[in-house]
């Protein structure tokens, strides 16, 4: 394994509130981050599409760590 395959950047998620009261299109962007309940920590890679998926459910979502 190369230096870089080992070093990917990472950012980790945990949801602080709940779906229930959310339009459709956001509970799927918070399914589409892996987070199926409160409080679950998820650690992700760190492309665009993710960091643009976690801006548009900022509001539920808690941003726990982020490796570089």
């Amino acid at each position: 394994m190369s230096a870089a395959v080992a070093k990917k950047k990472s950012i980790t998620v945990r949801l602080k509130k709940g779906t229930i009261a959310c339009n459709p299109k956001q509970r799927a962007t918070v399914c589409g981050l892996g987070l199926k309940r409160r409080e679950q920590v998820v650690t992700l890679e760190n492309t665009p599409s993710v960091r643009g998926m976690i801006k548009k459910v900022l509001h539920l979502v808690e941003v726990v760590s982020e490796t570089r």
